[in-house]
């Protein structure tokens, strides 16, 4: 179990988690520093020091049996627009998966990216399948995953 930022997850055995702060660098209205957010990177197999937000770094070493799952959270500001219309924790399916779904393409990877809001916060889920040729046999471990996260009110 990983706990942070009003955020829990139940991790299952042998995977890697993490719920780390992102600091703004500034509020785009003001040009002041910003508000941090949280990310949450959720991975079965050990998650490298200095990836990026959405997995880079992680994605790179990942075996044709791994997944990551990223949660990101946006700002107040977005809960109630279009992007994020979608309410509840999203459970993911086959037809989701693309290679082209990718920040960066990597040879037989695959991934989806869900908006959605929650408890009245807007986040982005991102799931990265080791193997698309696997996504039949990956896919129930990540919805059981999701089945264990609470995200508590803003």
């Amino acid at each position: 179990m990983v706990r942070s930022a009003g955020i829990e997850v139940s991790v299952p055995s042998g995977w890697d988690a993490e719920i780390y702060r992102r600091e703004a660098d500034f509020a785009p209205q003001s040009g002041t520093p910003g508000a941090s957010r949280p990310v949450v990177h959720l991975g079965t197999f050990p998650l490298p020091q200095g990836r990026g937000d959405f997995g880079s770094g992680a994605v790179e070493i990942m075996s044709a049996d791994d997944l990551l799952v990223v949660l990101f959270e946006y700002g107040p500001e977005s809960v109630g627009t279009a992007l994020f219309a979608r309410s509840g924790v999203p459970r993911v399916a086959a037809a989701d998966f693309a290679p082209n779904n990718m920040q960066r393409p990597i040879a037989g990877q695959s991934g989806a990216q869900y908006f959605f809001n929650e408890s009245g916060r807007a986040f982005c889920l991102y799931v990265v399948l080791g193997a698309h040729a696997r996504r039949q046999e990956l896919i129930p471990e990540v919805n059981h995953l999701l089945a264990g996260l609470t995200i508590d009110p803003a």
